[in-house]
């Protein structure tokens, strides 16, 4: 009771003390590369050495998470599929959740031990369920990297173990795949929220409980943490990925190569209470109707128009974002053929008589080009 009561005091006075507001001056961060950014825009609010490269130690797993949600929503894998365990995954070292060669466990869980207790093993199990062997998935890995201009990473592994000199990322490029997986799978916060969480090994020896304990401490500390991924090695130092989000606002903090693991979380959160106490979003969820325009020499005389997504602007400098204006730029022209998702025109957003951004206005059908028979119908059509 006593533990109890001493955990109950010590979080709330860590909580008083980070709530207190950090402005820039005062932002102080002592780890050697960090970098915050805002996750709906990918804007970056503070940045130290964050193209220094370093080695990542476990952060490693936010790609190998990245690529398991991929392969989901792809259908190649399933939450229910069961996974057996190699024995070459039961050899991992460091951090691990005990899995034995020849156990079965599903993709849900396995994406457990990974998210919550970063269990190398785990990670390995669900490389060679990917790709058929870690190898594969780390060249997976990499082409991933390369897609999303991580300019200074490579992999070398599936989990972040090794100590190679080239086993290596950056700040930015963490930050990078980092927003990717928030971004376009919010359900792996279901797994990196998770503080504790018993699974079960079914072994030739039999049935035994394991409990995984979330190696994110700021889940206890900090009460806007939704995750990530924490890592460190001997040679990677104390590493963090961190994922917060107060009043609508996500964001992302990199540390990198600290000394201890109370500076990689510290740094961290003066680096979100600097960013919640600075930003504010501007998001148009495109609710406005956009026209038809006329088609010129197409079977159809008219054309619906959609917009290609979403904007989103983050303002640090206190500005009223009510001022946002929005301006429909559309060509001058609009021939046939038409080609669906072809682009049309922008709309085009100022804030105190500055452009901040723009979004693609596309064509929302295919309009054919009309020939000689279709002007003939279309004739007939008007006079019977």
């Amino acid at each position: 009771m006593k533990r109890l009561i001493f955990c109950m005091i010590s979080g709330l006075m860590c909580f008083l003390f980070w709530t207190e507001n950090v402005n820039a001056a005062e932002l102080e961060i002592d780890s050697p590369s960090a970098i915050l950014v805002e996750a709906t825009t990918g804007e970056v609010i503070y940045e130290k050495n964050a193209d220094q490269p370093l080695k990542p130690a476990s952060i490693t797993k936010i790609m190998t998470l990245l690529l398991t949600f991929e392969a989901l929503q792809k259908g190649q894998i399933h939450l229910e599929d069961e996974v057996v365990t190699s024995a070459y995954a039961q050899s991992m070292g460091g951090s691990q959740v005990f899995l034995e060669a020849g156990e079965v466990q599903t993709v849900d869980t396995l994406i457990k031990c990974i998210a919550v207790a970063s269990g190398n093993d785990a990670a390995v199990a669900m490389a060679e369920h990917i790709a058929g062997s870690e190898e594969a998935f780390v060249g997976w890995m990499n082409e991933k990297a390369n897609e999303l201009n991580m300019t200074a990473t490579h992999f070398e592994d599936c989990c972040g173990l090794t100590d190679s000199d080239s086993h290596i990322t950056s700040a930015r490029d963490v930050a990078i795949m980092s927003k990717e997986l928030i971004t376009k799978y919010p359900q792996i916060y279901d797994y990196t929220k998770i503080w504790m969480e018993d699974i079960v090994h079914n072994t030739a020896r039999g049935s035994s409980t394991f409990t995984l304990t979330s190696t994110n401490k700021l889940l206890r500390q900090y009460p806007y943490s939704t995750g990530l991924k924490t890592g460190s090695t001997s040679s990677a130092k104390y590493c963090y990925s961190g994922t917060a989000s107060k009043d609508g606002i996500d964001l992302i903090a990199v540390v990198m190569a600290a000394p201890d693991h109370k500076m990689r979380f510290s740094d961290a959160i003066k680096m979100f209470q600097y960013g919640f106490s600075v930003s504010q979003v501007y998001t148009d969820d495109q609710t406005d109707d956009l026209p038809e325009v006329e088609v010129r020499g197409g079977i159809e005389k008219t054309v619906d128009l959609r917009y290609e997504n979403n904007f989103s602007y983050l303002d640090v400098h206190g500005n009223d974002l009510s001022g946002v204006q929005k301006e429909l730029r559309l060509s001058d022209t609009h021939d046939a053929p038409i080609e669906k998702d072809g682009k049309a025109g922008e709309m085009i957003y100022f804030l105190n008589g500055n452009k901040i951004g723009s979004v693609n206005i596309l064509y929302n059908s295919y309009v054919k080009e009309a020939k000689y028979g279709d002007y003939l119908k279309q004739i007939l059509k008007f006079y019977f």
